[in-house]
């Protein structure tokens, strides 16, 4: 069986999208031929925890780890945040960015390049030469953000010019939506762009979650970029069948930073309620996982905080049955220029969980693309008010005549086993060339 080192910054126990593309990857890896090593901190800063994946992992997965230093102590000192979770986005959950906060996030683009991982480098690299030299690998793969990973990726590849090493890209790096948000100077902007480069242009392979995020980094030359997209898990997803929610239930299951925001959304729900008083008796917003202080903020002005339902945060087994159970599901996609390329992981799970989508976005986009295909639900434009609120209302018309179910088809190909098979194909390429 050949083997393949798989560096990650989110490993088991962390909770979030960040883990479960190589959670999964992982736990189907061994049925194409392939021993994945983990190499992870020993002390990561995880903004949630979640068990429920340890399940998907194989017992005899060998998971190697030495430590982390991240200057999370001193931005708690400066922020006066010292018991609080680091949130990923720069999500501010309890209120609007002070002075200290954004002075954190200058010091932090400015100069932890290319993130606060930065100082795990070299110590990994100095690690894992000792450790590739002792038990030798097929093929590296590193997984980010955070970049660093890749930055320690190309540091092996320097000392084994002849190591396969792909750089999977779960999301860009300086096309990333609060890239813009850190107040870069000109040099730290042209350094993050020349690192990005350099990875691109030295890896073995390029791998991305989206045919918009192809072309992206196709302008920058890879020797070889695949689309590798997220996926879903059939026994995750394949459960009893589940009563619906007997409220008219629009849930957004995930992180809602500011970029997503969808006050157009908003702004129709209150209309809708303001004429339709059954509706508002009806109408419940499930808003899960970690949440932007501006959307809150957002739905009190317009008087639908009496509707909202907000849960900080469930375990990932937890969040699968809300999807299952919701009358609609609510995608929401970043307000950001790279927003067409944009195919977040839970979209998968939306459309293995069979329940309409309601997705607010471009409608040129690459989800826009897929609900079409498969007929999983609508896309909105981000400020379209006349086509979303006619879309909810069919959808509410729908949930009052029981009738709100949808016939979605032709998603197999995302299941997590099949795109496993995909990643081991293109393994099987390179290992061939090496």
């Amino acid at each position: 069986m050949k083997k393949v080192l798989i560096i990650t910054y989110y490993w088991i126990p962390s909770g979030g999208a960040g883990v479960q593309r190589w959670v999964k990857f992982t736990k189907y890896l061994g049925d194409f031929g392939y021993e994945p090593i983990i190499y992870t901190p020993e002390n990561p800063e995880y903004p949630s925890i979640d068990h429920s994946f340890e399940k998907d992992i194989p017992s005899d997965i060998q998971v190697i780890k030495s430590t982390i230093w991240e200057p999370y102590n001193f931005y708690r000192k400066l922020t006066g945040k010292k018991n609080q979770s680091i949130n990923a986005g720069f999500i501010s959950e309890n209120q609007k960015q002070n002075w200290k906060d954004k002075l954190s996030i200058w010091i932090r683009g400015n100069f932890l390049i290319p993130d606060p991982r930065r100082f795990w480098i070299k110590p990994s690299v100095k690690f894992l030469i000792n450790y590739l030299i002792k038990n030798p690998v097929d093929a590296v793969i590193t997984t980010g953000p955070p970049h660093s990973m890749h930055c320690i990726g190309y540091g092996l590849k320097k000392k084994f010019p002849e190591l396969i090493w792909i750089a999977d890209f779960r999301d860009p790096w300086t096309n990333i939506d609060f890239y813009k948000n850190l107040n870069l100077s000109y040099i730290s902007d042209k350094i993050h762009h020349i690192m990005e480069n350099k990875i691109i242009r030295n890896t073995d392979c390029v791998v991305v979650v989206s045919k918009g995020m192809k072309e992206e980094y196709e302008l920058s030359k890879p020797k070889k970029i695949q689309v590798i997209s997220n996926g879903y898990d059939t026994s995750d997803v394949l459960l009893r069948p589940l009563k619906l929610d007997k409220k008219f239930s629009i849930s957004h299951i995930g992180t809602l930073n500011a970029a997503r925001n969808p006050k157009t959304l908003w702004k129709v729900l209150s209309e809708i309620c303001n004429e339709n008083p059954e509706f508002k008796s009806d109408l419940i917003i499930q808003l899960i996982g970690k949440t932007d202080y501006s959307v809150i903020e957002e739905i009190k002005n317009l008087n639908l905080i009496n509707n909202l339902l907000k849960i900080d945060y469930l375990s990932h087994n937890e969040a699968v049955t809300k999807q299952q159970t919701s009358q609609i599901l609510l995608l929401l996609i970043n307000q950001s220029a790279n927003a067409k390329g944009i195919l977040t992981g839970k979209f998968y799970e939306y459309l293995a969980a069979k329940r309409p989508i309601l997705a607010i976005g471009p409608t040129d986009g690459d989800v826009a693309a897929i609900l079409a295909e498969t007929g999983a639900g609508k896309m909105v434009d981000f400020f379209n008010e006349e086509r979303t609120k006619n879309e909810i209302l069919n959808y509410y018309n729908s949930f009052k005549n029981n009738t709100l179910t949808i016939q979605s088809e032709s998603f197999e190909r995302f299941s997590r086993k099949y795109l496993t098979g995909e990643l081991s194909k293109l393994l099987d390429t390179l290992c061939k060339k090496s």
